[in-house]
Order: structure tokens, then sequence, then C-alpha cells
């Protein structure tokens, strides 16, 4: 084919790529197993999504998705542990509900963002709870910010030596690919809501709990402006959490659990396994038929374990 056509060619899709994206408001309101209010704050000029549930009187527990995902994947824990605490799920910078501004996402900037969100809510010390990159989140917090930590719950993740352990195939690709953001973005309109139908299947184990709507969220998640780039910046900054982080898990002084699913196709257990040696008193606790969002996918067995460990 000629040079011209195809330069039109490519032109036309991603003029309908833009055409085809959600706008980039936010919306009032998001649909999980319960309609949920959307809370926003500005933090150095970037609206940062959240939810904010119950008013217990333990202490405030906020709830960080991982790489690529969004507040859904907290959703089973919302009722479950306001009744008791405050609870606070963040979609955080670059990803589902959030601003996806044009930055590197290092760890630095996701740290300089997440201390920024907890001090326009109020908040001076919290448990954090992180699952898989969230989890290297909030270990990060830990480390940097120790006073601001009260404890942490990590769920599948974050280990050191990440690209080394990873036993996902599709993920290793994600994060080892170097094509043009323009061609990713091609990829992925093209393979549409299959793509995000195979990407959870990897995550969760118990395929029937994949239902249509489940995969139209995550699809539409996925289809957000901007949300590719951050993605891939975020993952080609994974040397940077080996530098910074990933060295120092020894340090961690607070109260740590770790909960895996016994399933996990991305982080097998032997992950978490050497996760709780490197992390002085932390605890193991590995969840039976489940993947890589064993809080998604056995909340009847790891919310009792979260609220033992918060009170």
């Amino acid at each position: 084919m000629p040079v011209l056509p195809t330069a039109f060619f490519l032109l036309v899709i991603l003029t309908m790529l833009q055409g085809c994206s959600h706008t980039t408001d936010i919306p009032s309101w998001i649909d999980l197993i319960e309609r949920k209010p959307v809370k926003t704050v500005v933090v150095q000029g970037h609206r940062l999504a959240y939810l904010d549930e119950g008013q217990g009187e333990g202490p405030p527990v906020i709830l960080i998705h991982g790489f690529g995902g969004s507040m859904w994947q907290w959703e089973y824990q919302q009722q479950a542990l306001a009744a008791s605490h405050r609870v606070i799920t963040v979609d955080l910078l670059g990803s589902g509900l959030s601003d996806k501004p044009d930055i590197a996402y290092t760890p630095e900037e996701f740290l300089t963002s997440f201390t920024g969100f907890m001090d326009a809510l109020g908040i001076e010390r919290a448990a954090l709870a992180g699952n898989s990159m969230g989890g290297g989140v909030a270990t990060a917090m830990a480390l940097t910010h120790p006073n601001r930590v009260d404890r942490l719950i990590l769920i599948a993740g974050f280990p050191d030596h990440v690209k080394e352990k990873l036993t996902s195939k599709m993920t290793r690709r994600a994060l080892d690919t170097w094509a043009p953001i323009w061609l990713v973005k091609l990829g992925s309109w093209f393979a549409g809501r299959g793509m995000t139908e195979t990407v959870l299947e990897e995550m969760v184990y118990d395929h029937s709990r994949l239902t249509p709507a489940v995969i139209e969220r995550s699809y539409r998640n996925r289809q957000r402006p901007g949300i590719i780039p951050a993605i891939m910046k975020t993952g080609r900054s994974l040397p940077l959490w080996e530098e910074g982080f990933a060295r120092r898990l020894g340090e961690v002084r607070q109260p740590v659990l770790i909960i895996w699913g016994d399933k996990d196709a991305v982080f097998p257990p032997q992950v978490g396994r050497d996760l709780q040696k490197s992390i002085p008193g932390s605890a193991l606790e590995v969840i039976p038929d489940a993947g890589h969002l064993p809080q998604w996918e056995r909340p009847e067995l790891v919310n009792p374990l979260i609220l033992k460990f918060l009170r």
C-alpha cells in the first residue's frame, strides 16, 4: 500500500479512537455491587477520584488498587469494613476515573500524589491496603513516611525483582514492550473486549465470576482517554521501584499482613512466602481457590482476616 494512503488510514483510525473514547468528566456515581457516590479532590493540579465510606471509631483505611486497575477491585470490602472504619478507596493518578496527566509516573510521583491525597482529606495516619502494584505504593509510603502509616495489608504484592518473579507471560510482554503508544492504542482498539476478558481470566481463578457486566466495566475502564500512556509509563518506571524501595523491604517496621491467592497466575504463592521472609514480623495468609485478586474473588475469606488484623 502506498505511504500516503497508509498514513491517511492510520490517521482515520486514531481519529476513531478519540471519537470512541469516554469523556474526561468524572461521574458523580459508580456502579459497583452497589451504586456509590464518587468524590474528587485536586492534588497538585490533578483530580483524584475516590470513595469515602463509613465513620467508624477505628483508624481510616485506604484501599489501593493494582497496575492497570481501579477502585472496582475493592467493591466487596466497602460494606464489610465501613461498619468499624472509615474506608477510603482511591483511583491512583493515571488510573480509573482520576486524571491522567502527561508525566513519567515514577514511584516518587505516585508518593507525592498519594501524600497530597492524604493531606487534602485531612488524614494524618492510616492503615494502607494495597493489591499488587498498590502494595508497592503502600510499602513505599511505609518506608518514606513511616509516621503516616499505621499498618500494612499487602495483597499479592509487591515483591523485589518483580520482572524475574512474574509468571504471567501477558503481563511480562506488556511491561517489556517498547512499541510506540499510538500502536498500542491501535491494538487495544482492535482487540476490544476479547483482550479485556483474556486479561481478567489470568487475574481471576474462578472464571464464572467474570460476568458480562464485570467484563464490560473493566473494558470501559481500559478505554478511558490517557490510560494507555499512563499504564505504559508506569510499567517502564519499575526499575525505580527496585532501586528505591524493593531493596529496603527489611526496613518496614509497621505490622504487616500479607494475603496471597494459592492459584495466583501473576505471582505464584512462593513469591508471597519470600516476601514474608523479607519483612520482619509479617504474617502470611494463603487463600484457597483464588487468583491475583483474592479480595475480590474470595471476600468471604479475606474480609475477616483484614478486620481481625485492623482490630
